[in-house]
């Protein structure tokens, strides 16, 4: 008869609640892509939602991919590193981070990352355009490493791979369903789509994600992805925990301006 009871209470409760450790609060943020605009108004908007809430342990985690494709990259890892100085921020390795790093070593990689929005990146440097039509490949890398400070090398080489707090884990693309969350490999978390994204099973915490594009962040019983796509959308998105509360920051550039908007 117990036995039965507790099964009827247990089947009763609610289901676990993912929850940050009290005391503490987390701003995730998307995709930053080169839209170094968006990234300024949303930094302002963090801090100006942080200050109003009750104190806490804040952490900020970029969840990667903070270049490429958008006009301003090197804007956006000067301002990141700026911001890191001033409160804890941690900052995810994306695919593109893995990229950009490698094209600088390897002519082979160095085609394939300017395809794939390495050119803004580069562009956004000191590099003069006619130059780099002019020049292949092993010119380009040659032209990368004059105009690249090597701050900017040493501050993305030392992009993290993974965050766990509390009943969350925050990568840049995704973990490989039926590994536990330490034993993932790199590559599965910078780069993997499927058979992440459709998974509806438990991976061990909620996943909070960037890497896959959507209109809307992407909230799911066990994941959350919160890119937005801010290079085309003109949306960058932050998620906000806090306990068991969970809240949207979004700048958008429209008419020439950026509003941010907050939702619960």
């Amino acid at each position: 008869m117990f036995s039965r009871l507790r099964q009827f209470l247990g089947a009763a409760l609610p289901a676990p609640t993912a929850a940050i450790p009290a005391g503490q609060r987390v701003y995730a943020v998307g995709d930053i892509h080169g839209r170094a605009d968006l990234f300024e108004a949303l930094i302002a908007a963090i801090e100006a939602d942080d200050a109003a809430r009750r104190p806490a342990a804040t952490t900020v985690i970029l969840l990667g991919d903070l270049i490429d494709r958008g006009p301003d990259s090197a804007g956006v890892l000067r301002r990141a590193r700026d911001w890191q100085q001033r409160r804890p921020v941690r900052i995810l390795m994306g695919n593109h981070e893995e990229m950009f790093l490698a094209a600088l070593r390897k002519p082979s990689v160095m085609g394939p990352f300017l395809r794939f929005g390495g050119r803004e990146t580069l562009l956004s440097y000191p590099i003069d355009p006619a130059a780099y039509s002019r020049a292949g490949i092993e010119e380009v890398i040659e032209l990368a490493q004059a105009a690249i400070p090597q701050a900017d090398i040493d501050f993305v080489s030392g992009f993290e791979d993974q965050v766990m707090i509390g009943d969350y884990h925050f990568v840049h693309a995704g973990v490989r369903p039926g590994i536990a969350l330490g034993d993932q490999k790199i590559g599965d978390l910078r780069w993997i789509r499927e058979p992440f994204l459709d998974h509806a099973d438990d991976f061990g915490a909620v996943v909070v994600h960037g890497h896959t594009i959507t209109d809307r962040p992407d909230f799911r019983t066990n994941r959350i992805g919160i890119d937005t796509g801010a290079y085309s959308s003109g949306r960058l998105t932050a998620l906000g925990l806090e306990g068991t509360t969970r809240w949207l920051l979004t700048a958008e550039a429209s008419d020439g301006a950026v509003r941010v908007r907050t939702e619960d």
